[in-house]
């Protein structure tokens, strides 16, 4: 089997206005979407977050994996490797690196299509599943009204649920539970994370209480601050949110900072943006800078990547769980084949989907039961696209007129002169 073409596709998926420390999640969410043709006429597809940086990278590997096996991972690699530019992380709460991205979409195509080639679903091919579901949190965000795109998601001013909850603003504790309530409602979901760093640190402090009275002490509760605050002040919020946080990710920005916290506060300490690489390994273990570290293949250079990091935190006694972003299905059945393939997945998982269902790419949507996964049984991920559905996201993009993610242009809509601060508390 070789690779006959590489198909590489932009696409665009309303988002709602979500707020983070970066600022303002812009009406679309940027998606791009791979699929690797065999000479024989099977498809793998892959999905990773859209810019342009991005797309550029992905093309220009295109050209040059056009006649290799999908199988021959390591020489894939060895091509990637060869065209792969310096870059680094950035300060912003997503990660900016081309290279990991690139490496991501090729490797999830390939193991879609080296599956579908011999009938077995991914998680096989990733040495079997340790577990037969795969359990997500709910992700809440504080928002303004809307619901992201042109129209928005639904403008039925008689809807209920969670359809009316995720057009609606959350900006306080009590909008915050709303959120909670409905998302949960919906998708069964039996823990919670909430996106912080964007309002003064007690009043995401309240907000976090507030679930805690609202769900009583046994539904694990998370808080993410996207590393905005001092050191002073994460000591000061955590001290408040002992015993009511399963864990703490990322109160403030680096590994020297995060270890003066791990070891004043007695909540565990988690990570995605001061232990995002392998090269950051040394220093998780020397500073003993986090207790937690989130995966996430899109990030770390795909599956086998992420297998190794699993093996890393089974040896050195990190707990481990999987940091999301505005997805597609397809990355939801990416994101639950690795799951299931690493046993000590010791946290739920995150998950962006509730924001996007609806507008999947998926001739059948994954589903949520009691906030899990049931890893797919088909060939490869599993899962099959909607090609007309992919034509109308991708001609969503040419119309929307975003090529990168930039927050901090959508916020200073709103907010006139706001600009982003690595730390601001």
């Amino acid at each position: 089997m070789r690779i006959r073409e590489i198909q590489i596709t932009p696409v665009a998926v309303p988002d709602p206005p979500l707020l983070n420390a970066a600022g303002l999640h812009a009406p679309y969410a940027l998606r791009i979407i791979v699929e690797i043709v065999s000479d024989g006429g099977l498809s793998g597809w892959g999905e990773i977050p859209g810019s342009d940086a991005t797309l550029a990278a992905l093309k220009q590997a295109a050209d040059h994996l056009i006649g290799l096996d999908p199988w021959a991972l390591n020489a894939i690699d060895g091509v990637l490797e060869g065209l792969a530019k310096p870059d680094e992380r950035g300060a912003a709460p997503w990660d900016q690196r081309t290279g990991v991205h690139v490496k991501s979409a090729i490797e999830v195509a390939c193991y879609d299509l080296m599956g579908v080639s011999v009938g077995r679903p991914v998680v096989d091919l990733l040495g079997g599943a340790a577990r037969e579901r795969v359990p997500f949190s709910a992700y809440l965000f504080y928002k303004y009204e809307g619901a992201g795109g042109e129209f928005g998601f639904e403008s039925d001013d008689s809807a209920s649920g969670w359809i009316a909850a995720r057009q609606k603003a959350a900006l306080d504790p009590e909008g915050i539970v709303t959120q909670a309530q409905a998302m949960i409602e919906q998708y069964g979901f039996q823990s919670i994370k909430l996106k912080g760093g964007v309002f003064e640190p007690q009043q995401e402090v309240d907000a976090i209480l507030a679930l805690r009275m609202a769900f009583g002490p046994d539904l694990p509760l998370r808080l993410d601050p996207n590393a905005i605050w001092r050191v002073e002040t994460a000591i000061t919020a955590g001290k408040q949110l002992e015993g009511a946080l399963e864990y703490f990710e990322d109160p403030v920005r680096g590994q020297d900072n995060m270890a003066a916290v791990a070891r004043a506060v007695d909540i565990p300490l988690a990570t995605n943006m001061c232990t995002t690489s392998f090269a950051d390994l040394p220093g998780s273990v020397s500073h003993q800078s986090e207790a937690i570290i989130l995966s996430d293949h899109h990030f770390w250079g795909g599956f086998r990547a992420s297998l190794d990091l699993a093996r890393f935190c089974k040896i050195f006694g990190r707990g481990m769980s999987m940091h999301s972003n505005s997805h597609l299905g397809i990355s939801l059945a990416a994101m639950t084949h690795l799951a299931a393939a690493v046993p000590n997945l010791t946290y739920d998982c995150d998950s962006h989907y509730p924001w996007q269902d609806g507008h999947d790419l998926l001739v059948q949507p994954l589903s949520f039961e009691a906030g899990a996964i049931a890893v797919p049984s088909g060939a490869g991920l599993g899962v099959e696209v909607d090609r007309e559905r992919l034509a109308q996201l991708h001609q969503q993009y040419l119309q929307c007129g975003l090529t990168e993610r930039d927050d901090e242009i959508e916020m200073q809509k709103v907010q006139p002169g706001w600009t982003f601060q690595a730390t601001r508390w």
